[in-house]
């Protein structure tokens, strides 16, 4: 096997958003490019950044905004989609397959079919990770039924019980958080327009309607004098704001946060509420960890599994239980509590870590191809 991996990342929306698998791929690529033996590329429709230790490649696409209102139908099934669909029909000469050995998606249905494509007589090993779910991977009817890979990496053990007896040889591997940025920033609850005495939730989630951030917000209004601050866009931004302030009133602010002020934000609230029944990985979960907050959660297996026993794990559809859970999490503020909390980061969930395990497996894929 060759002493130089080259490893491409592409996904729309690298350097450009800060969403769960847009940091996840930019942390990975980050740690792995300082592992001797990668040549580490990104492929999205952002801007390069300075000393990042990878090679960046602008990619243009529309944002999925523009098509929250277009027709949908397979395989435009969403408007992720349409902007994925954009990104490909742009991309030209930019991803050329003889620059790379593997590349790494998360990307469904276009993202996939390019890089399966055998174009200039050769084509890259796929891992395919399911930073959005493992569902291309399940499904077998209309265009799912084309999906393929060479390795699939699942970001939680019930996605990896599902799959590791499929063709595709298959890796465990999750994701993770910079724990001293979430542990050491300082809370600034003057600049959310809060008190220093108020009771705070935040929310942090994509308003679609899976992550279920309307149910939060009925939860979160029958506790009397508890803040809550949902932070994040989507399609159900209009009803989010409405619903929220009739049943809070000056009790909620819908936020659209910079990445770099999230840690200013947990550090700032008294916990986070999560109300997705099903998360490929949960991002928000390990960035609340690591900034001390107690969490409250839907309870699967794959929170189990994440959480240990340092967080509150109810059944979410249930609204009563969420309402005794948040009650209990707001008292769960002693330092050791807290310590508790971030020791599970330290332990499992830094992209130190993960990045090795990525190069573990992106090793093996092209020693197996080799032989």
């Amino acid at each position: 096997m060759q002493d130089i991996v080259r490893v491409a990342f592409i996904l729309p929306g690298l350097h450009r958003v800060a969403r769960g698998a847009e940091i996840a791929f930019e942390s990975v690529a980050s740690e792995l490019s300082k592992i001797p033996g990668f040549d580490v590329t990104l492929i999205g429709s952002g801007t390069e950044r300075p000393a990042t230790g990878y090679r960046f490649v602008h990619s243009p696409n529309i944002p999925r905004e523009r098509f929250e209102h277009w027709p949908r139908f397979p395989p435009f099934r969403s408007e992720y989609a349409w902007e994925e669909a954009t990104f490909v029909s742009r991309m030209g000469t930019r991803y050329n397959p003889r620059r790379y050995d593997v590349v790494i998606t998360c990307s469904y249905p276009f993202v996939n079919w390019l890089i399966r494509l055998r174009r200039l007589g050769r084509r890259p090993k796929n891992v395919f990770v399911t930073q959005n779910g493992d569902w291309p991977v399940q499904a077998r009817n209309s265009e799912f039924r084309w999906f393929g890979c060479d390795a699939l990496v699942c970001t939680n053990p019930i996605y990896f019980e599902r799959h590791r007896n499929n063709k595709w040889p298959c890796w465990l591997i999750p994701n993770a958080v910079d724990p001293i940025r979430f542990r050491n920033a300082v809370a600034d609850r003057s600049s959310w327009g809060l008190g220093a005495s108020d009771r705070v939730v935040v929310m942090v989630s994509a308003l679609i309607p899976t992550k279920r951030v309307l149910e939060g917000i009925r939860a979160v209004a029958s506790i009397p004098d508890v803040h809550l601050i949902v932070a994040g866009d989507g399609p159900l931004r209009q009803q989010v704001e409405s619903e929220g302030r009739a049943a809070l009133g000056p009790r909620f602010q819908r936020v659209s946060v910079p990445f770099d002020r999230m840690p200013s934000l947990y550090r700032s609230a008294d916990a986070l509420l999560h109300m997705s029944l099903e998360e490929a990985f949960g991002n928000v979960y390990v960035e609340a960890l690591a900034a001390g907050l107690p969490v409250v959660a839907h309870d699967s297996d794959s929170t189990r599994w994440l959480f240990e026993d340092q967080a509150i794990l109810v059944d979410t559809r249930d609204l009563l239980k969420v309402r005794t859970g948040l009650v209990e999490a707001l008292r769960l503020q002693s330092p050791r509590d807290i310590a508790l909390r971030q020791s599970v980061i330290a332990r499992r969930f830094t992209w130190e870590a993960v990045a090795e395990e990525y190069s573990h497996c992106l090793r093996s894929v092209l020693l197996n191809t080799a032989r």
